[in-house]
């Protein structure tokens, strides 16, 4: 028997709910979080099933990595319905022999699901999905780099670099060679870099309105209670 916690909000998995910037990116941070702290304790330690169905969310949408270790007790990925072959690294012909670098191509996946709003090939039963890594990477290629993001996320112009900087590290998890990906160790500092970059935007932002709406109060302060430059000389 195996027992997993309720997440309220579901998965990123088929029928979600539409994400802002900022919900995206914090459940990318805590999801690279999780999976990290499970690398960290050993070389051989793999999660070996990294996927969007297998983000839980809370109420507050915080990520919860599930599923792991089942990967290594279930047979090859044709005889497995929960696996994903859109996710699975190149390198990987047997998903009870897995890598930690394997992890990192499944969450450059992952990654690139979040920012494309795109389901990688075979993700959603019954439904189309495509080659993300190859797609994306053509994408780039040709400059193109505002036809990648999902639209829903071009609304949020002002944190346009820290989104660029994320499908950059994306690809870089997703690159053929294993030996080339960064570490999960890696990838949860720039995503905290990222994830940083945004917050403080955001703050800018709020300062502004702020300071935007006081000087118009001084304005109205000043016209409405000061009597009119004739009346005071006389």
């Amino acid at each position: 028997m195996v027992v997993m916690r309720f997440g309220p909000n579901g998965n990123r998995g088929s029928g979600r709910t539409p994400l802002n910037w900022e919900t995206r990116s914090a459940i990318a941070l805590g999801a690279s979080r999780g999976i990290a702290y499970l690398h960290s304790q050993g070389p051989s330690i793999s999660h070996g099933n990294i996927k969007s169905s297998n983000i839980l969310l809370t109420k507050s949408y915080e990520p919860r990595v599930s599923d792991f270790g089942l990967a290594q007790l279930v047979g090859p990925v044709t005889s497995t319905p929960n696996r994903v072959a859109g996710y699975g690294a190149p390198e990987v012909t047997d998903d009870r022999k897995i890598s930690q670098k394997a992890d990192v191509y499944s969450f450059g996946v992952l990654l690139l699901e979040m920012l494309t709003g795109k389901a990688p090939t075979h993700a959603l039963l019954n439904e189309e999905g495509v080659d993300l890594p190859g797609w994306v990477q053509s994408v780039v290629r040709e400059e193109w780099s505002s036809e990648v993001f999902d639209p829903e996320l071009l609304r949020y112009q002002r944190v346009e670099e820290e989104m660029v900087d994320l499908l950059q590290l994306a690809v870089d998890c997703v690159t053929q060679y294993p030996d080339n990906r960064p570490s999960m160790a890696e990838v949860n500092s720039q995503i905290e870099e990222i994830f940083r970059s945004s917050l403080q935007k955001n703050q800018d932002t709020l300062d502004d309105i702020v300071t935007d709406g006081d000087e118009h109060q001084q304005h109205d302060i000043s016209v409405d209670s000061g009597a009119p430059l004739s009346t005071l000389a006389d």
